[in-house]
């Protein structure tokens, strides 16, 4: 049975060999002993009993109509079965998109433990977020169903206790999205989180010895007393994408309203990586691009370590190893949330079922976009001629690469590219690119891959 449940040909011939001597010595026909094991050799290929696949078959059948009919309810309701487990959230949301359903964050006002669905909207469930336990979300959906909708961080603080929910549990609360709901920046909502305890604790223990308000802070009065009770904390500094991201992924183990990746979709499809979600077995080497989410260091018999990385491109998570000596030149690059382009062999993995990647090189994003890119090119209109100066000053900090510079120009009365001299090629790195675009705009900068990469090919 083992055998045939690892369906490998190699181990069914051995298992050939000790069934037919076990029915030589019980004086069992050879050809039909032969022909039975033919049978069994085939089933172990791939099959079922008739029950079995009778059921398999219904099963597939309802959920089919499940996921056709009630899309949301269904991928809500599969997505609370692994909720638990982010490697098969990732590809599931990723799911969502394409079905086009939209997946919001966690949700104090509306969202449970579980993901659930309001107008056709999944919401993420709130037993996802990491630190957060039942205990304190039963208590936060007791408050809601009691006196409706919290209107504010310091209603929800009041209302909820942070003695059942905790500053690290609200904070948490915040850098996943759940306060989302309320329309207030999450970097506001941060900064006012200290007044918010403090002022739902001054109102607990007042409560306790029964001491009203003096002041009129009190239950009934809560952010009545202001018009903003954000108004104090309105200036404090910006998340940026980055930060929110960063959010996402410490409190729900993915990123969930946009991905570092996405921000480089033109690079890594000017490299030729590939998704990993559309990864089959081949003979050739493979092309990948990533974020590493995770990293687990093994001591093989020699004593050599080697590494396993798990790699997240937003559509699907794989682990890929990195051998002994590869892993030795290339460990200072897989740093948990670096963007890695791998090249290597993608084969069957008989463990999971699914497909494992062996890593033949690795090198970072900056390093694969410096080897392959053929030019950085810049569209301009009509300017000024003192913006040239203003130009080359964010150009010159990153003077001395191999990328040639392309100026686009496009103006009522004249159109055309011109390539600027060696001495204006540059490195093509993240912050050259971010000066650039914040300087142009985001869709005037792109850079090109078609020519040198052909060329150096």
């Amino acid at each position: 049975r083992r055998a045939m449940g690892k369906k490998k040909p190699e181990e069914m011939e051995k298992q050939r060999e000790i069934f037919l001597k076990g029915t030589t010595e019980r004086n069992i026909d050879a050809k039909l002993a032969g022909s039975i094991f033919d049978l069994m050799e085939k089933f172990a290929g791939y099959g079922f009993n008739k029950s079995h696949s009778a059921a398999y078959a219904l099963v597939s059948y309802q959920t089919a109509y499940l996921k056709t009919h009630y899309p949301a309810e269904f991928m809500a309701a599969v997505l609370s079965s692994d909720m638990d487990n982010t490697d098969k959230v990732v590809p599931l949301i990723e799911e969502c998109r394409r079905m086009g359903l939209v997946v919001r964050p966690p949700d104090v006002n509306a969202g449970a433990f579980k993901f659930s669905v309001k107008d056709g909207e999944i919401i993420y469930g709130l037993g996802a977020i990491k630190g957060l336990g039942e205990g304190p979300i039963g208590q936060l959906v007791e408050a809601r169903t009691d006196d409706g909708p919290f209107s504010d961080v310091f209603d929800f603080c009041r209302r909820v206790g942070t003695s059942k929910v905790n500053r690290r549990a609200l904070e948490a609360l915040i850098r996943a999205g759940a306060f989302d709901s309320l329309d207030e920046p999450r970097w506001v909502l941060m900064a006012s989180l200290e007044d918010a305890i403090g002022q739902a604790d001054q109102e607990a223990r007042n409560e306790a010895v029964g001491m009203d308000d003096l002041f009129g802070l009190g239950a009934e009065s809560g952010t009545s007393s202001s018009a903003d009770p954000y108004q104090h904390h309105r200036q404090t500094v910006r998340w940026t994408e980055r930060d929110v991201l960063r959010g996402e992924k410490e409190t729900l183990g993915l990123y969930l309203t946009g991905h570092p990746i996405d921000w480089y979709a033109d690079d890594l499809k000017g490299l030729g990586a590939k998704a990993l979600e559309n990864l089959e077995r081949t003979k050739d080497s493979v092309r990948v691009a990533g974020l590493i989410v995770g990293l687990r260091v093994i001591r093989n018999k020699r004593g050599e370590s080697f590494g396993i990385v798990t790699l997240d491109d937003r559509t699907a998570r794989m682990d890929v190893t990195v051998f002994a000596d590869l892993f030795a030149d290339c460990r200072d690059k897989l740093a948990d949330d670096s963007l890695v382009v791998i090249e290597g062999d993608v084969s069957f993995d008989e463990f999971t079922n699914g497909l494992k990647m062996r890593a033949n090189k690795v090198e970072t994003l900056e390093n694969a976009r410096k080897e392959s890119a053929s030019g950085l090119k810049i569209h301009l209109e009509t300017r000024a001629p003192a913006f040239a100066e203003t130009l080359l000053s964010k150009i010159q900090p990153h003077l001395g690469g191999e990328c040639p510079i392309v100026i686009a120009y496009n103006a009522v009365d004249a159109s055309g590219e011109v390539v600027l001299g060696e001495q204006y090629q540059v490195h093509p790195n993240d912050s050259l690119l971010l000066d650039l675009q914040e300087l142009l705009g985001q869709d005037r900068v792109q850079l090109e891959f078609a020519a040198r990469t052909q060329k150096r090919a």
